[in-house]
């Protein structure tokens, strides 16, 4: 998986787990992505920046020693925990 997608579906189950604290399988997904970040690219630390951008969510990370930022599109990101609220099956929390 390139990092770009990695990042991408990360922030996806980021998303989630925030929004669904009690989901075990939204934060053992969220690990694995995390996992992936640390082992086959080499992301160190990471964090949401910038919040309060409307249009875009930007995430701060480090990577052989330099930081960098990457931004996706807010809409396409919160679609995810979006479509599971809307889904009756897995709103039994």
């Amino acid at each position: 998986m390139n990092l770009q997608d990695t990042f991408f579906n990360w922030l996806q189950m980021h998303i989630v787990q925030e929004g669904r604290p009690d989901d075990e399988a939204a934060k053992e997904t969220l690990d694995f992505f995390a996992m992936i970040l640390r082992e086959d690219h080499g992301v160190g630390h990471m964090e949401l920046v910038n919040e309060s951008d409307p249009m875009k969510i930007h995430i701060s990370y480090e990577r052989e020693g330099t930081q960098s930022v990457v931004s996706f599109d807010r809409e396409a990101a919160e679609k995810l925990l979006e479509d599971i609220r809307a889904n009756p099956v897995y709103n039994n929390q």
